[in-house]
């Protein structure tokens, strides 16, 4: 049976259900979010009064911060109702998702509701994370229970990648192989499939992390500030570490999955991680629940010194100032922009804060081990789950083979720490890790073969660094690789991605390496980010010591590569993901074809720091403008819309809003959803150009530019901005500058002009504003704090 989804009913409308609702208007379904009447509304005629709730919910998700939609027309494909009138609307639709509160006597009634209603052969999930998911579908249909399963979205639902799929025994395995693959492919999440145990995989293994902490952090005698900076990013975990994540997902939740654990896990060998502590249970009595309540282990106050953040002394229950845990060990990881070097220094570090690290991965490893086969058959959905649910840079059993699993395994007994007999199993084959690279190609050690086994799917997600045994060029910065079937592979790795003049060494290298031996070449990298553009830093040096001609030197390399991209004489596809801003948005903008991941957030953002684009950005968006012309219309609307996402430094919130900025192209560029497959996809799109007959295209001469025409009009615009104190007097000097390239100069009628004609502009313009004072001040404050200083 081919299942095709045309149309989506979410059942419950609350934090989750509106969110996952506006998930799946994002990739272009239409979506029925129903919700109960309110009881004043009983009687009413009125559907505005019958629908207060579902409709409040769904504005309270739209208006919520970060976006759960991907463009605010998505939510257009959301229609609301409640479950008295609307039910029977939802023989329409082809799944229905059932995301009503916690608890089995309604979610019971909502079944016999559905089953009314529901056309034989639709898909009926629960979004439960702490109901036995075969206690559900007790009492139903045949029908019903072999289309039913768990689907266990992360919140929020757009952000979060991690699907755990929980079959019942009733489950059919054609739903279950459906769900696995539409969860990755269309709705982009990292499918993982579960058994149906207490919080599945991730909340399971998620907080066993979190209660072994609150014990080594008792035991160690650390504070509530030592431990998040133990835990963050350091070791490869998100910003909100430990305690500042507890106050986000709100520390009552917390402690009734905690409970919820401890109470139904009878036969776990380390149930009593999972007890409350005193301190913990306190803070719910005392209703410091985190977020939610304006203070948990956290809270913010005011003071002359403007909002401050206060830290809770678990001892004497009061709030006082953070403080900064100073450890040499910290010290010397923070320089290390290596995940698995820290990871390793940090493991042998001789301080508390090694202690704390050895203590909570020991203790970590031994659990992990002896959940399998309880909680899943494979060591690798386990890692998976981790990394896309509670946002792990790293996988449990990755960072246990970066250790050593024969060393980790020995010092773990010596400490106290057992491991499974599979462990030991495995080991004892000579098998010395749990993952290995062979032919490109990720695999994991299959318990039940005592062997390994290529990861499922492996085709479709392609990493560069997999490809290490099939490297073809290298430099400090960069790597080119053989990715297969005639395509090659580029990526560099520096701080924060940025291009410097290693890179563009680099980019240079692989475009002539590629128009050699290969039919193309794919751009992308595995980091957090794409790219935060150019290295700022090396343009602030050589404009504070004045070396103009070194700097003028390197605008035209960095134009130079960019061109040299777009005119190669293979096809070049990028694949960007996150972070992709100012000379990494340009460097995309002159690809042959892109394949962002949905959460690309690319923009030229120069404005910010005193600047206009400079690496063929501007020149790019005058000769988009040229070629959007329509005579319909007047000339100089086109291009003030250009105009205006550069000097706003407008950023692109999802790879689908880049379209309407006119960044990504309609027909060419593609939205890929699932972050994992843009490199495989990109491949392919080479691989199609190439194979359709690709001619290197010829530079541009015939570019219209509106001289005076549009010139004056825009400088109208920018000085109405000044005078509404809506831009301050350098904003206006640096729009000033970008009004005259984008113009094509002080023409006194609309003229054809060549890309080169442009690029001089831009690049005279980029170094003049070098010289600003007040640029370099902008410049200055980035590089000190990460932010720009507006002046």
């Amino acid at each position: 049976m081919k299942r095709t989804i045309k149309k989506v009913a979410v059942l419950g409308s609350g934090v989750m259900g509106s969110r996952i609702a506006c998930h799946f208007a994002g990739i272009g379904l239409p979506v029925l979010l129903l919700d109960m009447v309110p009881p004043a509304a009983a009687e009413s005629t009125q559907l505005k009064e019958r629908n207060q709730l579902v409709n409040g919910a769904l504005q309270a998700a739209i208006k919520s911060n970060p976006s759960p939609v991907f463009t605010p027309a998505v939510v257009n494909r959301i229609s609301t109702g409640n479950f008295t009138d609307n039910m029977k609307d939802i023989a329409s639709c082809d799944w229905i998702i059932e995301v009503v509160v916690e608890r089995l006597d309604i979610k019971q009634l909502i079944y016999e509701q559905v089953e009314q209603y529901r056309k034989p052969g639709t898909l009926i999930t629960s979004n439960t994370s702490g109901i036995p998911i075969h206690m559900l579908s007790e009492g139903r249909s045949a029908d019903f229970k072999k289309n039913f399963c768990g689907t266990h979205f992360f919140n929020p639902p757009r952000y979060l990648r991690l699907l755990e799929i929980i079959p019942t025994p009733d489950t059919d395995s054609e739903v279950i192989s459906f769900l696995m693959e539409y969860g990755d492919v269309f709705l982009g999440k990292t499918t993982v499939l579960c058994k149906d145990t207490p919080a599945f995989i991730a909340n399971r293994v998620g907080m066993f992390s979190m209660m072994s902490i609150f014990r080594i952090m008792e035991e160690l005698s650390l504070s509530i500030d030592e431990v998040d900076a133990f835990t963050g990013p350091i070791m490869g975990r998100p910003k909100s570490a430990t305690f500042r994540t507890a106050d986000v997902v709100g520390i009552d939740t917390m402690v009734k999955v905690a409970k919820g654990i401890y109470d139904n896990c009878t036969k776990d060998e380390s149930r009593d991680t999972f007890k409350v502590p005193v301190w913990l249970d306190k803070l719910v009595e005392n209703n410091w629940l985190g977020d939610k309540t304006g203070q948990g282990f956290f809270k913010k106050i005011k003071s002359d010194a403007g909002k401050e953040i206060l830290t809770l002394q678990l001892a004497t229950m009061e709030y006082a100032p953070r403080t900064k845990a100073r450890y040499a060990s910290l010290e010397a990881a923070k320089p290390i922009d290596s995940l698995p070097e820290r990871i390793k220094l940090l493991a042998a570090a001789p301080d508390k804060a090694g202690d704390f690290f050895r203590k909570f991965h020991y203790g970590l490893f031994s659990y992990i081990s002896h959940r399998i086969p309880e909680i899943t058959d494979t060591l690798f959905r386990l890692d998976d789950a981790m990394m896309a649910g509670f946002g792990w840079e790293i996988g449990a059993f990755e960072t246990w083979d970066l250790l050593g699993v024969t060393t980790t395994v020995a010092a773990m007994k010596k400490a106290g720490y057992p491991v499974a007999a599979w462990v030991e199993e495995m080991l004892s084959k000579g098998c010395s890790s749990f993952y290995k690279i062979e032919n490109g190609k990720k695999c994991f050690y299959d318990i039940a073969s005592g062997s390994y086994q290529s990861m499922p799917g492996g085709e479709a997600f392609i990493v560069l660094q997999h490809h290490a045994d099939k490297l073809v060029w290298k430099n400090s910065a960069c790597r080119m690789y053989d990715i297969g079937d005639g395509v090659a592979g580029f990526e560099w790795s520096t701080k924060m991605n940025s291009i410097g003049g290693e890179v563009l060494e680099g980019l240079n290298k692989a475009i002539t390496l590629a128009e050699e031996k290969f039919n193309g070449l794919v751009i992308a990298n595995s980091g957090a980010n794409f790219s935060a553009g150019a290295n700022v830093g090396m343009i602030f040096m050589l404009a504070i010591e004045q070396e103009y001609d070194e700097l003028d030197m390197a605008i035209r390399m960095f134009q130079n590569s960019m061109m040299r991209l777009r005119y190669s004489s293979v096809p070049i596809v990028t694949a960007p993901h996150g972070l992709t801003l100012g000379g990494g948005c340009e460097m995309n903008m002159h690809a042959d074809a892109i394949c962002a991941a949905a959460e690309t957030y690319i923009g030229l953002v120069e404005m910010g720091v005193g600047l206009i684009p400079g690496g063929g950005g501007t020149k790019e968006f005058a000769l988009r403008a040229s070629d959007e012309l329509h005579a319909d219309e007047p000339e100089t609307n086109t291009l003030k819309g250009r105009f205006f996402s550069i000097a706003t430094a407008k950023v692109a919130t999802s790879a689908h809003e880049a379209y309407g900025m006119g960044i990504l192209r309609n027909g060419k560029d593609k939205v890929i959803m699932n972050i994992g497959r843009r490199i495989a996809e990109a491949k392919k799109e080479v691989l199609e150009i190439s194979s359709a007959g690709y001619v290197m295209p010829v530079q541009r001469t015939d570019v219209k530019v509106l001289g005076r025409q549009a010139l004056g009009a825009l400088l109208a615009g920018i000085n109405g901005m000044w005078r509404g104190k809506y831009a301050s007097d350098h904003d206006a000097v640096v729009a000033r500058k970008l009004a005259y390239v984008m113009c094509g100069g002080d023409l006194s009628e609309q003229t054809l002009v060549s890309e080169q004609y442009l690029l001089d502009l831009e690049r005279e313009a980029f170094l003049s504003l070098c010289g600003e004072k007040k640029t370099l001040e902008r410049i200055q404050g980035v590089l000190k704090t990460g932010k720009p200083v507006r002046n």
